[in-house]
């Protein structure tokens, strides 16, 4: 089934945008992802690194992509250079089909285009002239390592009339502020990753039973992603079945699921290299008892005042916080704290339950870049903006502090969320959320 995806002329506007951020006789160097062994001479499956893939949409390893601003005759030039690896017919009978040089410059709007095998001859030639060069330092070590090595034998040569580059600086502030933006396109695409992630919650909330082993319940999910076009996870899937729950990233899926308990959910799918992000927490038996649905409604209760509050212009913290009073508040209700909620928000005493933040930044990373703060003040929300909001209650099951009836239950609720100009849009909305719907669904299921 097919899903949206990136054009190719967006790849090309976002470099256009990149470059006029840069200053003039600047070059971008962004290197690919490469393959990573899982065993022996077993690969795992390639997934491109995600700034380079934001910058071209070549989803091929081994690969290098500069984007040079250069001043011609008075005028600003953008050029866009794809190292890539050669088209090599024995090695594509065992491993897949290549673009090559050839290809890159036809389907993905190469203006130069070389092997990559090429690189190292070509790089201090093509950045003679270059003022500055822009990358992100600290996570692609080779690629530090080759750029040393570039500017090296550029400056034996420097004699010869070479000009060497005199600023290496940080690329990450800019590129990643910019895709902490989306675009229409990538809306779309999240809205079909989002619904295509919340389905797949439908399906296990319906196939979900007592005795069924945990990976069982991922399985369905995994199914329904890949009959959808989805051929991988976002993430490993969380499937936590009792206290198992309360791990926050439980991913061993090895326990059966027992009738009483609970089961949470935190999982998502890619399309086109964009995540959801979902989590749901349902009864295995699909019926809330009563401490579990107090809980529930608790987390439930602060998911929908934050969402409520979400809209341009709040502080990134003040939802949080906002999740921080309503769980600290119903806690006391509850018995579970003793105390004044606002003393007890101030020690932090609610941190033994609630132990992270409401959300994080979603995108091509399910924990997408781009800055919390400004200058050290949290930053407002913005339109183009997504994020989670995913508060939860995770009490553990040898707290003998609290109540036998409330130990090893663990929840969480989490939503995908697009901040529009009017306030926000739940792009995973159609998976059940209220005690009611949940249980109607899985009560229409047992019936089938």
């Amino acid at each position: 089934m097919k899903q949206p995806c990136i054009s190719q002329r967006e790849f090309a506007e976002r470099r256009e945008r990149l470059a006029a951020r840069l200053p003039v006789n600047s070059m971008v160097v962004v290197p690919s992802a490469t393959l990573q062994h899982r065993n022996s001479d077993v690969e795992s499956p390639f997934r491109q690194d995600s700034d380079f893939y934001y910058l071209s949409g070549f989803d091929e390893p081994d690969a290098l992509i500069l984007i040079s601003n250069l001043i011609s005759k008075g005028k600003s030039v953008l050029t866009y250079t794809l190292f890539c690896q050669p088209r090599d017919p024995q090695m594509e009978v065992w491993n897949g089909y290549r673009a090559g040089p050839e290809g890159v410059l036809v389907d993905y709007l190469a203006d130069r285009s070389f092997s990559i095998d090429e690189a190292d001859e070509r790089l201090p030639e093509l950045l003679d002239g270059i003022e500055s060069v822009y990358f992100c330092m600290g996570t692609h070590y080779q690629t530090e390592v080759r750029v040393e090595h570039w500017l090296k034998s550029m400056r034996k040569k420097r004699r010869q009339g070479v000009s060497v580059p005199s600023r290496l600086v940080e690329l990450s502030p800019v590129l990643h502020e910019m895709r902490l933006f989306k675009s229409a396109q990538e809306i779309e695409v999240m809205r079909a990753s989002g619904e295509i992630s919340a389905q797949g919650h439908v399906r296990a909330m319906q196939r979900c039973r007592p005795g069924l082993m945990e990976y069982q319940l991922e399985a369905e999910i995994i199914y329904h992603f890949m009959q959808h076009g989805c051929r991988l996870p976002a993430y490993s899937s969380i499937v936590g079945g009792g206290k198992n729950a309360c791990v926050l990233h439980y991913i061993s899926n090895n326990k059966v699921l027992r009738d009483g308990d609970l089961v949470l959910i935190d999982a998502g799918c890619e399309v086109d290299y964009y995540a959801g992000d979902i989590t749901r927490t349902f009864p295995v038996n699909g019926r809330f008892s009563e401490a579990q649905r107090a809980l529930y409604e608790l987390v439930l209760k602060a998911q929908s005042a934050c969402l409520a509050a979400i809209k341009p212009g709040i502080p990134w913290e003040e939802t949080h916080d906002i999740s921080v009073s309503v769980i600290t508040e119903g806690l006391v209700e509850l018995g579970i704290l003793k105390g004044n909620p606002l003393e007890l928000i101030d020690c932090g005493a609610y941190k033994a339950f609630y132990m992270h933040r409401l959300g994080h930044w979603l995108g091509m990373d399910v924990h997408d870049v781009g800055d919390y703060k400004i200058e050290g003040e949290w930053r407002s929300l913005q339109p183009g903006m997504v994020m989670t909001v995913e508060p939860g209650i995770y009490i553990a099951p040898d707290n003998e502090s609290v109540d036998a009836c409330w130990r090893g239950i663990g929840i969480r609720i989490e939503d995908d969320v697009l901040i529009t100009s009017q306030g926000c849009e739940v792009l995973t909305a159609s998976v059940p959320k209220t005690v009611e719907e949940i249980e109607a669904l899985m009560a229409v299921a047992r019936q089938a």
